[in-house]
């Protein structure tokens, strides 16, 4: 072994001050890339839920144009249907003026009125069924009265009431028996 001199303990005096000054740099740098780390982590968190925010409000407003459209539909059906009735009301009384007439006229006449119905049937229009059922104010519109027994109950109708998709149209005017 050599003997050891002043400037081979300066140099590893040196050696280990840069070794010392190259552990606290790299643990700055660490510190560094770590804080770094850090906000870009809570930036991402925080555009991943902006993200999520703004896909959940365009799945709310498809939603809503949907349900908008829908109802814009319904109510236009509404308007076409509202506008239908009177002709079927006049069908109904073609119908019944017809019971002398020529039996091709007739079958005629019922046959346009069946179709119609099936079209209508098939937008959701259903027909009241009200003779014979006890009266209820939210179908039926009594504007005319007999006595008898008991709850009121439907004894003729007068009108054809309707339904659209469930909800009364025009409730069935009718005859009551009291």
């Amino acid at each position: 072994m050599e003997p050891r001199t002043d400037n081979d303990a300066v140099a590893e005096a040196d050696a280990s001050e840069a070794e010392l000054d190259g552990d606290a740099a790299t643990a700055e740098a660490g510190a560094l890339l770590e804080a770094d780390l850090n906000r870009l982590t809570g930036e991402r968190d925080q555009m991943r839920a902006l993200a999520q925010q703004v896909q959940a409000d365009f799945e709310n407003y498809k939603k809503q144009m949907l349900r908008r459209q829908t109802e814009h539909l319904e109510r236009a059906t509404e308007g076409l249907v509202e506008q239908l009735l009177p002709v079927l009301d006049s069908f109904e009384l073609a119908l019944g003026a017809l019971v002398d007439a020529d039996d091709n006229v007739r079958k005629g006449v019922e046959l346009v009125f069946a179709e119609l119905l099936g079209v209508l049937e098939k937008a959701g229009v259903e027909r009241i069924d009200a003779a014979g059922k006890p009266f209820d104010p939210t179908e039926h519109e009594a504007v005319m009265q007999e006595d008898g027994d008991g709850e009121p109950v439907v004894s003729e109708i007068l009108r054809t009431g309707y339904r659209l998709k469930g909800r009364v149209l025009r409730p069935a005017m009718v005859k009551v028996t009291r």
